[in-house]
C-alpha cells in the first residue's frame, strides 16, 4: 500500500491512499492525523490488531503497569499541555480498569480519549470470553461514546470524538473497538482520514451574552465588597491572564477552588489562598461577606458552598461557565453568562473600562486583615516532621532551579497530603498544579505525573502523595524505571489514611478503624527493588537538601519522608458554614485492628 500526506485548511493531515487498507492501521492515522504523538496503556487479545499496527508506526506507546495508571497518565498529560490524552486497553478486565481513571478525568472536564478493545461484533451481547458492556459502562463518565461496527467508520468517529472532547466543556470521550472492525479493510479513498464531520445539536457557546456582559460590569463597579471565585475552567480556558486583569483593574480579591489553583498567582497581593472545606479563613470569610461574588468556571461542589442557605447571604452572584447545565444547578445566580471563560472576560473587562469603578479602600482593609489572621502558627522544626515544613522546603528548592515556579509542575494524591499541599504551597502559573478534585481518586498523583512529565520533558515534575495513595500505583515504578522518566516522588509517610483518620477523630469520637497501614512495605527498599533510588527522610534539617539532590539528579527518584501522624489541617465540617472552621482532635484516639491471629479464631468457629 502506498499513500502520501498533506494538509488540510484545518491543519489536519489529510491521508491520501493508493488502495484499501485495515481498520487497526485506520485508527494509527486517524490518530496522527489529529496530532497524537504519545500513547498510554496496556495490550490484550482484543487489541492486538492494533498493536501490530502499532509496530510499524512513529507513536510512541507507554507501557504502563495497571490500566487505571493509563487513565491517570493520559489525563495528567491533558492536563499540563492542554492537549488530549489518550489511553489504550483491551476489552473485559482492561476496560473495568480504566474506569477509575476517565471517571476522574470526566469529574475534572480533561480531554481524554480512552480506546477499548471489543469481542468481535457478532459475539457481542453472546457473554464472550473478556466481553463487557463497556458502552453501558462508560455512559455515565463520559462526555460521548462510541462503539464502530464496521471499519469505514473508523475516519468520521475519531474527527467527531476529538472535536467532542476537546471544545465546550472538554471531557473524556470513549471509543470501543471490536477486534474484527481492526481487522477488516476498506476503501479508504471513500473516507478519507480525518473526516469532515457535522455534529447536529452539538454547539457549544463560546461568546457570552452582551446584555449579561453589561449587566455584570455595573454591578462590578457598584461593588463595595466584590470577589472572585476562580474555577477550573480558568485555566481550562486559558483565561489566567484575563483573570488577573479583571481584578487588577477593579481591585478585586480572588479565591480559587482545589482546581482553579495556578489561574491566580498566590504570591499576589489580591490572591485569598483556596476556599471551601478546606480552605483558608481568608477566603472563606471574604466569600461570606461579599456582596457581589464573581464565580468563573466553578461548579459550586458542596466542598465549596458548604452550607446552601449560608452560602455568600448578602452578595449578588455572577456566574460564568462555559457548560450552562452548571449555572444555577447548586446556587442561585443573579447574572448567569454562558460562554468560555477567556473570551467572556475580555468582554467583561473592555466593559469595565467604561464604567466609575467604586473605591473599596475599607474592604481591602478587612480583606488584609482576614489574610494576616490566616497566617498559620507553625514550629517547623518539631520531630516527627510536620509536613507544612516539607511544602515550605520544596518551594524554597524549586525556587533555587525554577525561581518563578514557570517549568514546575506538581501533582498530588489525595487527602491530607493534597490539602497540605493546596494550602502551602504558593502556585503561580496555570497547568502547574494537577490534582484530582471532583472524584478525589486516591491513586492519581503518582502516574498523572508520569503524563505531565511525558507532556512536558523540560519541566521539574513533583509527586506528592500519601503512602495510602501512593500504595494504589506504586507498580508504576517499574513504567518510569523503563522509560527513564525523572520524577521525584514525594511520600508523606505517617502510616495512616489520613483524612479518614482525621475525620473519625473529628466526628465519630476517636474510635480510629481501618485506618493503620502498618509498617510494610519499606518504601526505599520498594524503590530499590525497582532500581530507582530512594532515601528515607527523618531529620527536618535534611528537607531541603534531600529535595535539591533528587531534583538535580534528572532520574527517578523517590523521598520517603517520616511525618508526624497526629498532624492535621483545620476544616469546615460537612454541609456546614464557611466560617465555622474547627480545629483537629490531638487527643489519644481509640484504635480498632484485627490481625491474623483473630482471624484464624474466628475461623476455628466455622467447620471445614
Amino acid at each position: 500500500m502506498c499513500y502520501c500526506s498533506t494538509f488540510n485548511a484545518h491543519n489536519h493531515i489529510v491521508f491520501i491512499f493508493g488502495d484499501v487498507m485495515k481498520g487497526a492501521e485506520a485508527i494509527i492515522k486517524a490518530l496522527e492525523a489529529e496530532g497524537v504523538k504519545i500513547l498510554f496503556g496496556y495490550p490484550g487479545g482484543a487489541m492486538l490488531p492494533f498493536y501490530d499496527a502499532l509496530y510499524e508506526s512513529d507513536l510512541i506507546h507507554i507501557l504502563t503497569r495497571h490500566e487505571q495508571a493509563a487513565a491517570h497518565a493520559a489525563d495528567g498529560f491533558a492536563r499540563a499541555s492542554g492537549e488530549p490524552g489518550v489511553c489504550v486497553s483491551t476489552s473485559g478486565p482492561g476496560a473495568t480498569n480504566l474506569v477509575t481513571g476517565i471517571a476522574t478525568a470526566y469529574a475534572d472536564s480533561s480531554p481524554v480519549i480512552a480506546l477499548t478493545g471489543q469481542v468481535p461484533t457478532h459475539l457481542i451481547g453472546n457473554d464472550a470470553f473478556q466481553e463487557i458492556d463497556a458502552l453501558g459502562l462508560f455512559m455515565p463518565i463520559t462526555k460521548h461514546n462510541f462503539q464502530i461496527q464496521k471499519p469505514e467508520d473508523i475516519p468520521a468517529t475519531f474527527r467527531a470524538a476529538f472535536e467532542i472532547a476537546t471544545t465546550g466543556r472538554p471531557g473524556p470521550v470513549h471509543i470501543d473497538l471490536p477486534k474484527d472492525v481492526q481487522e477488516k479493510e476498506f476503501d479508504i479513498e471513500k473516507y478519507p482520514i480525518p473526516a469532515t464531520v457535522d455534529l447536529p445539536g452539538y454547539k457549544p457557546t463560546t461568546v457570552g451574552h452582551p446584555l449579561q456582559i453589561k449587566k455584570a460590569a455595573k454591578l462590578i463597579a457598584e461593588a463595595e465588597r466584590p470577589v472572585i471565585i476562580a474555577g477550573g475552567g480558568v485555566n481550562i480556558a486559558n483565561a489566567s491572564e484575563e483573570l488577573i486583569r479583571l481584578a487588577e483593574l477593579a481591585r478585586i480579591p480572588v479565591c480559587t477552588t482545589l482546581m482553579g489553583k495556578g489561574s491566580f498567582p498566590e504570591d499576589h497581593p489580591l490572591s485569598l489562598g483556596m476556599v471551601g472545606m478546606h480552605g483558608t479563613k481568608a477566603a472563606n470569610y471574604c466569600v461570606t461577606e461579599s456582596d457581589v461574588l464573581i464565580a468563573i468556571g466553578c461548579r459550586f461542589s458542596d466542598r465549596i458552598t458548604g452550607d446552601i442557605k449560608a452560602f455568600a447571604p448578602y452578595a449578588k452572584i455572577i456566574h460564568i461557565d462555559i457548560d450552562p447545565a452548571e449555572i444555577g444547578k447548586n446556587v442561585r445566580v443573579d447574572v448567569p453568562i454562558v460562554g468560555d471563560a477567556k473570551i467572556v472576560l475580555r468582554d467583561l473587562i473592555a466593559n469595565l473600562m467604561r464604567c466609575e469603578i467604586k473605591n473599596k479602600e475599607s474592604w481591602m482593609e478587612r480583606v488584609n486583615e482576614l489574610k494576616k489572621a490566616s497566617i498559620p502558627f507553625m514550629d517547623y522544626d518539631d520531630k516527627p516532621i510536620k509536613p507544612q515544613r516539607i511544602v515550605k522546603e520544596l518551594m524554597e528548592a524549586l525556587k533555587e532551579i525554577d525561581p518563578n515556579l514557570k517549568k514546575t509542575i506538581i501533582t498530588t494524591d489525595v487527602g491530607q497530603n493534597q490539602m497540605w499541599v493546596a494550602h502551602y504551597f504558593k502556585v503561580k502559573n496555570p497547568r502547574t498544579f494537577l490534582s484530582s478534585g471532583g472524584l478525589g481518586t486516591m491513586g492519581f498523583g503518582f502516574p498523572a505525573a508520569i503524563g505531565a512529565k511525558v507532556a512536558k520533558p523540560n519541566y521539574n515534575v513533583i509527586s506528592i502523595t500519601g503512602d495510602g495513595g501512593f500504595l494504589m500505583n506504586s507498580q508504576e515504578l517499574a513504567t518510569i524505571k523503563e522509560y527513564d522518566i525523572p520524577i521525584v516522588i514525594c511520600i508523606f509517610d505517617n502510616r495512616t489514611l489520613g483524612m479518614v483518620y482525621q475525620w473519625q477523630n473529628l466526628y465519630y469520637g476517636k474510635r480510629q478503624c481501618e485506618v493503620h497501614l502498618g509498617e510494610s512495605p519499606d518504601f526505599v527498599k520498594l524503590a530499590e527493588s525497582y532500581g530507582i533510588k530512594g532515601r528515607r527522610i527523618t531529620e527536618p534539617g535534611e528537607i531541603k537538601e534531600a529535595l535539591l539532590e533528587a531534583i538535580k539528579s534528572n532520574e527517578p527518584y523517590l523521598l520517603d519522608f517520616v511525618i508526624d501522624p497526629a498532624e492535621a489541617l483545620s476544616m469546615v465540617p460537612p454541609g456546614g458554614r464557611l466560617t465555622n472552621i474547627i480545629q483537629p482532635v490531638r487527643e489519644e484516639p481509640k484504635i480498632r485492628r484485627a490481625c491474623f491471629e483473630d482471624i484464624k479464631n474466628v475461623r476455628a468457629e466455622v467447620k471445614e
